[in-house]
């Protein structure tokens, strides 16, 4: 029988991505003779596909822009913006009281070399039992169901984020979700997914173990 975990999305859940994923979309954008944008324009689309948030920058459907454009976002995310990263508060030690209770997974759209470098910069990697990246194209709804049908975790796993697209692919795998208010997501962005819980602060985590679990 395939194990529950619980299910952490990254960028807006973990950590603060913030500045390095909003200057490698204007360094992309620039490198490409589009206008940049300020930081509180491409502050919604922190968790979603890179594919998503570039058709709408470029207002447009070509498939090699958006594509080039998304390369060109991971030179310099690759090269320094990974690391332009922050922990929220609290959250180490709240993962690691979870960690001693229940087996923990990370499921992000970034992908997953990005994903695991994030993870072994603030030494987290070792809290964690697998980490499931994503791509262009890629949805949290496909990610979860690919990690169900596989038998990487079980139908009584919790999925934690802090956008409606976490919540969403949780809904649609038929999993509990718990959505996180100090990420990029609004109250009425997650309350309108019906998660069991929505959490104000990454100390009130410890409550899946009591209300998620029981």
């Amino acid at each position: 029988m395939s194990k529950d975990f619980i299910v952490f999305d990254l960028d807006g859940t973990i950590s603060d991505p913030k500045d390095g994923i909003v200057r490698s979309i204007n360094y992309a954008l620039v490198e490409h003779d589009l206008a940049p944008k300020s930081e509180q324009e491409l502050q919604r689309y922190i968790g979603p596909p890179l594919n998503v948030a570039f058709k709408e920058l470029s207002n447009s459907t070509d498939t090699n822009l958006i594509l080039s454009l998304v390369a060109k976002y991971r030179e310099r995310y690759s090269d320094v913006g990974f690391s332009e990263n922050k922990l929220y508060e609290g959250i180490i030690s709240s993962l690691e009281a979870l960690n001693n209770n229940y087996p923990l997974e990370v499921c992000t759209s970034k992908r997953v070399d990005f994903a695991e470098r994030i993870l072994t910069l603030f030494k987290l990697e070792h809290l964690f039992e697998f980490v499931s990246g994503g791509d262009v194209e890629i949805t949290k709804v496909s990610q979860l169901s690919g990690l169900l049908s596989g038998g990487t975790i079980g139908s009584g796993s919790v999925m934690v984020g802090d956008r409606n697209t976490d919540l969403i692919g949780a809904h649609r795998n038929k999993l509990k979700s718990v959505g996180v208010l100090w990420g990029y997501g609004d109250y009425a962005e997650l309350s309108s997914e019906n998660p069991s819980m929505i959490l104000c602060s990454p100390n009130e985590l410890i409550k899946i173990t009591t209300k998620q679990r029981s």
